[in-house]
């Protein structure tokens, strides 16, 4: 937990542009689903929390149409997906091929949220980390699909500090490990 006094600020950006508020002091953290690569010039260390495999979600009706079946039920399936260029798109679009499976897309987002409430009214698949399965179930009313371990989802706490020592840092970290990846 966080210790009294401290206070969590979340921004949504560009990558590029959140690295660049970390480097100029103004983030002591950027949470993410890639490293910092060589390429970047800034001066930050990558701290892996964890990594999971990938769940599939849908409304009841149409999770129960697709679950029999799965991975290969997903072809031609209506699905919902993150905008092209991100991570774990691109592992899907990789996942896919090799199975050889073809959804239609009918959505394409780069709010995770809003994906997910396409997807709890029934307009297509979507995936999510495995890791919080249970809360999106719990959340959107959805049903799991299937599930891979194929995919992993990676999740890093990106500092400029080599070792964590910022008490708000830590505590994010620790928890983490400790409750999601534990």
């Amino acid at each position: 937990s966080l210790e009294q006094g401290l206070a969590v600020e979340c921004h949504e950006d560009r990558f590029d542009r959140l690295l660049g508020r970390l480097s100029r002091h103004e983030l002591d953290m950027v949470l993410s689903d890639v490293p910092i690569g060589p390429d970047i010039s800034v001066k930050a260390y990558n701290h892996l929390l964890g990594s999971c495999g990938v769940s599939f979600f849908a409304a009841p009706k149409l999770a129960a149409k697709y679950r029999r079946g799965f991975p290969q039920s997903l072809d031609r399936a209506p699905f919902l997906l993150p905008m092209t260029g991100c991570s774990v798109r691109r592992e899907l679009d990789r996942w896919f091929d090799k199975l050889d499976i073809s959804p239609e897309t009918v959505g394409e987002f780069d709010d995770s949220a809003l994906l997910k409430v396409f997807g709890q009214s029934g307009v297509g698949v979507f995936s999510a980390p495995s890791v919080i399965e249970a809360e999106i179930i719990r959340q959107y009313g959805v049903k799991v699909v299937g599930q891979t371990d194929d995919i992993q989802e990676r999740f890093y706490a990106i500092t400029v500090e080599r070792k964590l020592k910022h008490p708000g840092v830590v505590a994010i970290s620790e928890t983490a490990k400790a409750e999601l990846f534990g």
